[in-house]
């Protein structure tokens, strides 16, 4: 999973979003990169290997940046490869997470109109294409005019040496805006700016955003200005630091009793109506992907015992295999920690297309999955840093048992049976 990072405002915006690279560690990264206006230029700093292993001084001078960490797909680990990539003319840079499905044919007909590439990767046709574009465009036309020919899904920031705006576009992969009094910034993750604000708008599919003093968000699509207030998102700084404990993964452990009992502390009456909609579905398939499959397949069992219930439990990669048996009555239950699961996201796709009722469990508000579904159970798990999954785990499972009982009309046995359980947690651990 590639991380995006941007600021625009009073700070000094090399060392900002350096430091904000350093909160999307946790995605997952084989290379680099930041860039920047100084001195009337675009500037680029980009490796291949970790951000730690950086020690150079960072300039002070640019108030605006661009910054990512790259997993490999199209090229290998390399600086070359790395991201932000220019454009030939060295006047615009790129980041971008996601795949452009139409790369090959953009690059054929950028190569046939002079331009060279260095680089392996799908991104690099982006900046050039908004160069392209610039003949007879101001910058943000020029982006907008490029989005509209790019197919597949992503997520994307430039800047360019005639602009002191940044434009930042998504579609189907997670963009969100941070806002605070010093300034604007962009990232794939809520908690990466989570030290500067909890003031937040989340971009929708199609939507591309013009920062400069203010912020402007269009369709880029049909070229509509939409409207957006901020939202204040209640997350804890403090939960995204180590603190006392050396590991993430051992910090995420020791808190899963206190994370199991948010889990369930939700409204008994919408619990209830999630329950019944299970209950009396023509139906019901629990869908996701990696650990949270997993807490479907226990939550199968759980059913089964508990609430006499067949549950379909389907990897979220092979969903569309069963559409055919997906109908308005049917009722899909998508669990996903980060709301951003790409198979989860697409499968959420497939039963919509069957008007089938969409529920999720998730723990990331404002993510892709929240905006799908019809209605959403939060795991109010706190930020879980490390890859391999602990505290949302057992909120998954939390939630669903709790769904179990509850469609039996037994809501506050499961309640009380689930804290029990989770009393016993540092007991079990400790051992």
């Amino acid at each position: 999973m590639c991380g995006i990072f941007a600021y625009k405002g009073n700070g000094n915006a090399a060392e900002i979003v350096f430091n904000g690279l350093k909160k999307l560690e946790y995605r997952g990264y084989d290379s680099w990169g930041i860039a920047f206006k100084e001195d009337s230029e675009i500037k680029i700093i980009k490796k291949a290997g970790r951000i730690e292993d950086f020690r150079e001084k960072l300039p002070a001078k640019s108030h605006f940046a661009i910054g990512h960490t790259r997993w490999a797909t199209h090229g290998s680990v390399t600086e070359e490869n790395a991201h932000p990539h220019l454009s030939n003319n060295k006047n615009i840079a790129v980041i971008h997470n996601g795949i452009i499905e139409n790369y090959a044919e953009l690059k054929e007909f950028l190569i046939k109109n002079g331009y060279k590439f260095i680089s392996q990767t799908d991104t690099e046709v982006i900046p050039n294409l908004i160069q392209y574009n610039m003949k007879n465009n101001n910058f943000e036309d020029a982006v907008k005019n490029t989005l509209k020919k790019l197919e597949g899904s992503f997520a994307i920031a430039a800047i360019s040496r005639d602009s002191e705006n940044i434009a930042a576009a998504r579609r189907m992969s997670p963009m969100v805006l941070g806002i605070s009094k010093d300034g604007f910034f962009i990232s794939s993750d809520v908690p990466a700016f989570l030290e500067h604000t909890n003031q937040i708008i989340s971009l929708d599919d199609n939507e591309m955003v013009i920062i400069n003093d203010k912020i402007k968000i269009i369709n880029f699509m049909d070229n509509r200005e939409i409207k957006k207030e901020p939202e204040t998102i209640n997350l804890d700084f403090k939960e995204s630091k180590k603190g006392k404990f050396q590991h993430y993964i051992i910090k995420e452990i020791s808190e899963q009793e206190e994370s199991i009992k948010r889990a369930i502390d939700q409204d008994p009456d919408f619990i209830k109506e999630i329950a019944n909609q299970i209950e009396n579905a023509f139906g019901v398939f629990f869908v996701a992907c990696g650990t949270s499959y997993h807490a479907c397949l226990s939550a199968s069992y759980l059913f089964s015992k508990i609430a006499k219930k067949h549950i379909n439990v389907v990897i979220a990669s092979e969903f569309r295999n069963y559409r055919h048996f997906l109908t308005e009555n049917t009722l899909v239950v998508a669990v996903s920690q980060s709301g951003e699961t790409a198979d989860v996201l697409d499968a959420v796709r497939a039963a919509k297309e069957k008007h089938s009722r969409i529920i999720s469990i998730v723990n990331v508000p404002g993510s892709s999955l929240t905006k799908l579904s019809n209605e959403v159970i939060m795991m109010n798990a706190g930020q879980e840093v490390s890859v391999l999954s602990t505290k949302s785990y057992t909120s998954q499972l939390a939630i669903l048992s709790l769904l179990a009982y509850a469609s039996i009309g037994e809501f506050e046995k499961g309640i009380g049976l689930i804290k029990k359980a989770a009393s016993y947690v540092d007991e079990i651990i400790s051992k």
